[in-house]
């Protein structure tokens, strides 16, 4: 006999997955997910916004679909009671983009036809907060970065409880990491999004790290890729093998996210934790060689990552927040 059990629904749309995700609502403790990626055509390096947006309204029936079929295979009747949505790339207003718009309307609808609460967040607190799922960090301001395809940015993050207080100490000053990574992905022939193929692509290298070097500028927090972009696409024209380049393209992300992490722990001076969330960082080379410079240079640092599935855009932490705001007092 099916159980009633009191849940919170995230809703996140972000520009390649539609996820959605239920925590339970006294607990925090996530009982089902479902998550379909956005269809990209072959050789292209993206989708426009209208695009993404219609296939968010096609795939919601889907996830929902999915989540409710999880729920009873675990024998849960749901009672919804909050609904949270991601609204726009940064918590901040002026940070925007049309696809998360999809969300909200779904998140909306449900809530105002349940007669529950609605909160919004953001999608890299979401990010945030679903790494903290799995690696709790301590309550006091910690450094965290957001890394993925359309996001670098290295924040001071304080938890509160409708999600994080951020206060940016740099970022990607032209390219993101997941741009470089995609672009040198489709030079070299592979699926877009390239992350998971590059990936694998550079374990051809073993241990090695290849003879191609790619430069990492960095001044202060704030990291530039289109410089290796540019010495990237050379060596692939140059005939230089793919897996170099691949492994190239990743030693290039860690070291300069790494600096840029050095800097901000240094220049704050008043925390060693730190939280590297989003797509790219779901790389687990990229995750081992971030984590070995940033031990062997800071004393007594502590750097997490979330699991790479949960790395990668999903509602888990969406819904963790929704969870916070229905817990507050």
């Amino acid at each position: 006999m099916a159980r009633e059990t009191a849940l919170v629904l995230g809703v996140d749309t972000s520009n390649y997955t539609t996820s959605v995700c239920a925590v339970d609502a006294v607990l925090g403790r996530m009982v089902a997910e479902a998550r379909r990626p956005l269809r990209v055509p072959p050789g292209e390096r993206g989708l426009r916004q209208s695009e993404a947006a219609f296939q968010h309204v096609q795939n919601f029936p889907t996830v929902m679909a999915e989540l409710l079929d999880q729920l009873t295979a675990e024998g849960i009747r749901p009672a919804w009671r909050r609904v949270a949505v991601s609204v726009r790339p940064r918590p901040w207003a002026s940070s925007y983009m049309p696809v998360f718009q999809s969300g909200l309307a779904v998140a909306a609808s449900l809530a105002q036809s349940l007669g529950i609460p609605l909160t919004r967040t953001s999608h890299q607190e979401g990010h945030l907060a679903a790494a903290e799922y799995f690696a709790p960090m301590p309550g006091a301001p910690f450094v965290a970065v957001h890394m993925s395809g359309g996001t670098c940015d290295v924040v001071l993050a304080r938890r509160t409880p409708s999600g994080y207080a951020i206060t940016r100490l740099g970022e990607a000053l032209d390219l993101h990491p997941g741009q470089l990574v995609d672009r040198v992905g489709v030079a070299l022939g592979l699926p877009f999004p390239a992350g998971p193929h590059l990936e694998q692509l550079a374990r051809r290298c073993g241990t090695s790290p290849g003879e191609l070097v790619l430069k990492s500028p960095v001044r202060g927090a704030s990291m530039s890729f289109s410089g290796p972009l540019t010495a990237a696409l050379r060596a692939v024209q140059a005939g230089a093998p793919a897996q170099e380049v691949a492994r190239a393209v990743e030693m290039c992300i860690a070291r300069s996210v790494a600096k840029a992490v050095e800097y901000a722990v240094r220049h704050t001076g008043i925390t060693r934790h730190v939280l590297i969330a989003g797509g790219v960082a779901s790389n687990q080379f990229i995750q081992s060689a971030l984590r070995s410079r940033l031990e062997r240079r800071v004393p007594g640092i502590r750097v997490v990552f979330a699991p790479s599935e949960f790395a990668r855009d999903n509602a888990l932490g969406v819904a963790t927040i929704g969870y916070w705001r229905e817990r507050a007092p």
